[in-house]
């Protein structure tokens, strides 16, 4: 069965580059109308420039609550409508407990948690509506294992597996789905600086004996935009070689 998400509009945050350019694309692939959003409105426009005439960029800090309803008042008005959220935008500061500073607490959490339940907010609405939608959000297998140096991150993404169950059970009765993609040690900018003993030995966690792509991490968010995932909500989809199986 393909993949068909022909008429529906979809808003990916953080889709300027890496995994969210890859959603977008992905996206893009299956038919559907994309909005991508991004800090910078240059950068957003541009890199929606790249994957052709049905893709509009907007600028967006995820940060801030009005600046995030905005956006998807912009998307639902420029395109009629939203049908699939993907919550991909994320911020690291990363350090260790005893040396991280409370706004670098804040401003992760902010980013990468408050910043998807706003946009949840104020897509599930008209979703309500249509009685129809997909909400997908990125989190992390940080989130399910924790990690050194990164607690406000884990944090983050462990609260959006938090927040993925509890709107999937508050919005099931109108047929808005909510799952969460969990990514594990993805090919991007951040893991092209490592070095080939640190890459050997992240490979030697992972059963399949590698780094995964961005195209991996598209792959099970287009299939859960769409009715091939009609009788799944409330799921974590953990995408990472099997490394914390």
């Amino acid at each position: 069965m393909r993949i068909d998400l022909t008429g529906k509009v979809a808003l990916v945050t953080g889709g300027t580059r890496g995994i969210g350019h890859e959603i977008a694309k992905a996206l893009v692939a299956s038919g559907a109308t994309v909005a991508i959003a991004g800090r910078d409105l240059v950068r957003a426009q541009e890199a929606a420039a790249t994957l052709g005439p049905t893709v509009r960029g907007y600028a967006c800090d995820m940060a801030d609550a009005a600046s995030v309803t905005a956006l998807v008042e912009a998307v639902e008005r420029d395109c009629g409508s939203l049908d699939v959220l993907v919550n991909n935008a994320g911020l690291t500061k990363d350090n260790v407990v005893m040396r991280l500073k409370d706004d670098d607490w804040d401003a992760v959490l902010d980013a990468n948690l408050k910043g998807a339940f706003v946009a949840i907010r104020a897509a599930s609405r008209g979703m309500m509506k249509r009685r129809h939608g997909r909400i997908i959000n990125i989190t992390s297998v940080v989130g399910l294992t924790g990690n050194r140096g990164q607690a406000n991150y884990a944090a983050s993404k462990a609260g959006l597996v938090g927040l993925t169950k509890s709107v999937a059970k508050e919005l099931a009765s109108r047929n808005i789905l909510c799952n969460a993609v969990a990514p594990g040690f993805i090919e991007t900018d951040m893991t092209a600086s490592l070095g080939p003993e640190q890459r050997a030995a992240l490979q030697s966690q992972i059963p399949l004996e590698r780094l995964g792509a961005p195209a991996d991490i598209a792959a099970a968010v287009a299939f859960l935009a769409s009715d091939l995932s009609a009788y799944i909500t409330g799921q974590v989809l953990v995408v990472d070689g099997g490394m914390v199986m």
